[in-house]
C-alpha cells in the first residue's frame, strides 16, 4: 500500500489509482474542439441553422472550449443524443434526427480516425507514472472515451507496461454513475475504498464519491481553461502536486 499527498491532503492506504484519460493524462482540446466543429457542420449541411447552436451546446464560444462542458466530459454516446435532439426539435423524427447525427458523427471521425497521433501525453506524465509503478501500486484508465480510443492511446504512447486495466465506456451508464468505477475495480481485485480516483471532471469527483473510493484528486493541467471541479479531495494544478510519500 502507499500513501500519497497533494496539497496537504493523505490519501493513507491505497493500493490502486484509476485515471481519466483527455485532459488528465492527454492533451486533447485542441482536438476536441476541431471535432465538434467538424460534427457541427456537417450536421447544417442536412440541416441548416442548427450550427452554431451545436457548438455552443458542444461547450465551444469564441474558438475555447469549456472543460467541463459536454464535448470536454460527455461520452460519445451522449453528445450524440444532444445533437439529435437540436436535430429533433427542427420538426425532424427521432430516428431520422439520430440517422442524420450518427452519419455526421463517423464523417467527422474520419479524418481524426487515429485519435492518439492528435492527443499526446500531457507534460510529466510518464514520469508520473513510473514512480507510482514503482511503489507496487496497481494503475488503470476509467475514460468517458471509447475503449477503442483509450486501447489506442495507450498502444501509441507505449503505456501497456503502466496500465494493469484499460476501460472506456461504450454504453451507458458511463461517468458519474459508479458502475464503470466498480468494473474496474473488480478487474484490479481492489476495493473501492483502497482506490484514488485522478481526474479532471466533476463526473470523475462524483463517480468517486459514489463508489466510495479513498477521494479524488481533481487536475488542472490539462486545459487552457478551469474545469469545475467542487467536491474534490484535493486539487492539483501540476503534476508535482502528486506526492508518493512511502509504501507500506
Amino acid at each position: 500500500m502507499a500513501t500519497i499527498l497533494c496539497q496537504g491532503v493523505l490519501f493513507q492506504n491505497i493500493k490502486a489509482i484509476i485515471f481519466d484519460k483527455d485532459g488528465t493524462l492527454a492533451n486533447s482540446e485542441n482536438y476536441l474542439r476541431s471535432l465538434g466543429h467538424q460534427r457541427a457542420r456537417f450536421i447544417d449541411a442536412q440541416i441548416p441553422g442548427v450550427q452554431e447552436p451545436l457548438i455552443m451546446a458542444f461547450g465551444i464560444t469564441n474558438q475555447r472550449l469549456n472543460p467541463s462542458g459536454l464535448l470536454a466530459v460527455g461520452t460519445r454516446f451522449e453528445n450524440l443524443i444532444a445533437a439529435a435532439a437540436y436535430i429533433a426539435e427542427t420538426g425532424e423524427n427521432w430516428g431520422q434526427a439520430l440517422e442524420i447525427a450518427q452519419s455526421a458523427f463517423e464523417r467527422a471521425e474520419q479524418p481524426n480516425s487515429l485519435k492518439a497521433t492528435q492527443t499526446p501525453l500531457l507534460p510529466g506524465i510518464k514520469p508520473l507514472l513510473q514512480r507510482l509503478r514503482d511503489s507496487g501500486l496497481a494503475l488503470a484508465i476509467l475514460s468517458g472515451d471509447t475503449t477503442a480510443n483509450v486501447v489506442d492511446f495507450v498502444g501509441f504512447n507505449e503505456l501497456q507496461g503502466y496500465f494493469s486495466v484499460v476501460q472506456g465506456i461504450d454504453a451507458p451508464p458511463g461517468k458519474p454513475s459508479p458502475q464503470p468505477l466498480f468494473r474496474t475495480c473488480n478487474e484490479l481485485g481492489v476495493s473501492p475504498s483502497q482506490v484514488l480516483v485522478i481526474g479532471d471532471s466533476i463526473g470523475d469527483i462524483q463517480m468517486s464519491q459514489g463508489g466510495g473510493t479513498a477521494g479524488c484528486i481533481g487536475v488542472t493541467w490539462g486545459w487552457t481553461g478551469t474545469p469545475q471541479l467542487q467536491g474534490a479531495s484535493a486539487l492539483a494544478h501540476h503534476i508535482n502536486d502528486i506526492e508518493l510519500k512511502l509504501s507500506t
